[in-house]
């Protein structure tokens, strides 16, 4: 595909792509998930994080093998398009974006809950948080945090040691009798966990199109990939373990870090667990919104549809501010709309989490389906099987795999034909 170049002061060093990587993949999920699995599946519920995890672990290896052979700014969308075509590549460049924009709301409100559990507060409470924070990642973004890493790698690890001291301080209050029974709602309630418990594994699509600004990707991509696999697999594998072990009947709440750190270090837990909740959500928010503002600026430069590259780069700054303004408007219109219906009561936070689940997903299934056509071999195998598990994932998704396909079919029914890309001319050369 050809993308815009990027400035030299945009490029990102591996230790920096690593933290944007990890806030990305973390996501909202290490505040919710955990409960929410434990709720629906018990301690079943890791048999569904150990499966999910060689998942993540197949699209991760993809998604390096895709980055370091194309490099592409539009990230998910030259991806796609490598191999299924321009209109697909739209398609899942719109739905990346239409995640990140229903997403930001979400991961806010999660955010929300915990500042509530700390104050002793209620649903009013978090609900007002939660506008605090969204306030305030779109206010970074708007005064001109692009990709952020200094800040991104110092929430990254705030959030890490904070899991690590709830998990370890907890460990010895856990009790053998939490993992009977081992399957309390039968194996029906493990194949009800493993749905929104992707949320948990997307994030691979954020950081895609920032590859381009690795300055070295065939050598530095992998080890990035590497490091936000291993890191993210261990929190999330200690956080689902210690969540059934050591609050056993009380795992199904919404909060469960901050019940944790109550365990752990008693009164001032759900203290330090606000403060992960909002470091958590910078992190997140900020990893998203530079993946997107990325991919929309290449879009506006017209990736893939035969401008030149110059016109690219005597535009790359303008498309980039411009794309970083929309992205803010249209976050703050959709959140006005999600928070006004889960204030009024109607929706709730766990029900939200499906919409950008499904986008996301969605978004893997092009990339998969895509790297399934262009790749041959044991990477061919990797993206087939994944793509089937996505396909199956989102067969379970319900009404909000419905709205993911609409934004699907809108989006690649709009696409304006292009020149074949490279890669779809020549596929063997990605191989």
């Amino acid at each position: 595909m050809s993308d815009t170049p990027l400035a030299p002061q945009s490029r990102l060093s591996t230790a920096g792509a690593a933290a944007l990587y990890i806030g990305a993949l973390l996501g909202p999920s290490m505040l919710l998930l955990p409960g929410l699995a434990a709720r629906a599946a018990g301690p079943t519920s890791l048999l569904v994080w150990l499966a999910l995890l060689v998942l993540s672990g197949l699209i991760a290896v993809v998604f390096s093998r895709l980055g370091t052979r194309m490099g592409s700014t539009s990230g998910v969308a030259g991806y796609t398009a490598a191999g299924l075509g321009p209109r697909a590549g739209r398609a899942a460049a719109w739905c990346f974006l239409a995640g990140v924009v229903t997403g930001a709301p979400v991961v806010c409100l999660i955010g929300g809950a915990y500042v509530a559990e700390m104050l002793g507060a209620g649903p009013r409470a978090a609900f007002a948080a939660a506008m605090g924070l969204l306030v305030l990642v779109l206010a970074i973004r708007l005064v001109g945090v692009r990709t952020g890493t200094g800040l991104q790698l110092v929430l990254v690890a705030v959030l890490v040691i904070l899991v690590v001291l709830a998990v370890a301080g907890a460990a010895p209050e856990a009790r053998a009798a939490n993992w009977t029974p081992f399957a309390p709602n039968g194996w029906s309630g493990a194949a009800r966990a493993a749905s929104p418990l992707m949320l948990a594994f997307v994030g691979w699509e954020a950081a895609a199109p920032l590859t381009a600004r690795l300055r070295d990707p065939r050598r530095q991509l992998p080890r990035v990939v590497a490091v936000a696999f291993a890191v993210t697999a261990v929190l999330y594998l200690a956080m689902a373990g210690a969540t059934v072990a050591v609050l056993g009947p009380g795992a199904g709440g919404s909060v469960p870090l901050a019940d944790l750190l109550r365990v752990a270090i008693g009164e001032y837990g759900p203290g330090l667990a606000a403060a992960s909740a909002i470091a958590l959500t910078l992190a997140a928010t900020n990893a998203y919104l530079t993946g997107a503002t990325t991919m929309a600026a290449a879009l506006l430069s017209g990736a893939g549809s035969g401008r030149s590259t110059q016109y690219g780069k005597h535009h790359a700054v303008r498309n980039e501010r411009h794309s970083s303004v929309g992205i803010v408007v249209a976050i703050a219109a959709v959140s006005a709309l999600l928070l006004g219906l889960v204030g009024a009561g109607p929706v709730t936070t766990a029900q939200l989490v499906a919409v950008p689940t499904t986008l996301f997903l969605v978004v893997y299934l092009g990339c998969m389906a895509s790297a399934a056509r262009i790749l041959t071999g044991a990477l061919r195998l990797a993206a087939g099987t994944a793509c089937a598990v996505v396909l199956l994932l989102l067969a379970n998704a319900g009404w909000a795999a419905l709205a993911a396909v609409a934004v699907a079919l809108v989006a690649g029914s709009r696409a304006r034909p292009s020149p074949p890309t490279p890669a779809q001319r020549h596929p063997s050369r990605i191989i």
